[in-house]
């Protein structure tokens, strides 16, 4: 079975990540599936696209077992697909949703806030939590971040390991609409509501306003993709990897 999966019904694309069982984490094979699926949904006639997750997550974030045996080369093309994802999503001439039913972490939640519209059930979890394994955020996530947050706020969101519920995730301005229902249920409805107004007009809104920012987002996910190519040499790096598989609080240093 896919790891990504696409439904399209009632001009809605809904975009599912599957590995329920790791909580949707994302290695490279299924960041290849999505970008195949997100090109795919690029040339059908839906105007609405649902991003979601399987099981009880969004995405816990990247596979960190992956980073124990992932190669120079391997990493290149982790961070290039990451690019072209990025870019895609945020140029995507149609409404986006993120339905966010569980934990979105890390890469996770970069990909969330990729979308015009953020829906988070109350209980879940929003944290963009690289910096615990020694990483800095990929996948466009300091853009979206700011965007969402401002500089200073984005910056305290990253480094304190902040991990909010759907309320305060509203609170912080970090998403849209908070829901105790099922969230695609809610996204659903969004949808349909967009469907049912001048969806053309609110899309051509949205790519005037994108535009303007695309270069910057470019130019940070090259930033993004330095920086962690650098970072992940680190010993720091190693460590919180190495604590995350053994369960226990990691011991940085700084190098």
């Amino acid at each position: 079975m896919s790891t990504v999966q696409l439904e399209s019904k009632n001009g809605v694309s809904t975009i599912t990540f599957n590995r329920p069982e790791q909580y949707n984490a994302l290695d490279l094979e299924t960041l290849q599936a999505f970008l195949s699926v997100l090109k795919e949904v690029e040339n059908n006639t839906d105007k609405t696209v649902i991003l979601t997750g399987a099981g009880k997550a969004f995405s816990a974030g990247g596979d960190i077992r992956m980073m124990t045996s992932i190669d120079e080369t391997q990493y290149e093309e982790l961070m290039e697909t990451l690019k072209d994802i990025a870019l895609r999503l945020y140029t995507l001439p149609k409404i986006i949703i993120s339905a966010i039913n569980g934990s979105a972490a890390g890469l996770g939640l970069s990909l969330a806030l990729s979308a015009d519209y953020m829906i988070a059930h109350e209980e879940a979890k929003l944290g963009m939590l690289f910096a615990g394994i020694g990483l800095v955020p990929d996948g466009g996530g300091h853009f979206h971040l700011k965007e969402r947050l401002g500089v200073a706020q984005a910056k305290h969101f990253i480094w304190e390991l902040e991990q909010v519920d759907g309320k305060a995730a509203k609170d912080l301005g970090l998403v849209d609409i908070v829901t105790d229902e099922e969230v695609t249920t809610a996204a659903q409805a969004l949808a349909q509501k967009s469907l049912y107004s001048p969806v053309q007009a609110l899309i051509q809104s949205k790519l005037i306003l994108h535009e303007s920012k695309k270069t910057e987002l470019a130019r940070m996910l090259d930033m993004e993709k330095q920086s962690q190519l650098k970072i992940s040499q680190t010993k720091d790096h190693q460590e919180g990897v190495q604590a995350f598989l053994e369960k226990r609080q990691p011991n940085f240093t700084g190098e």
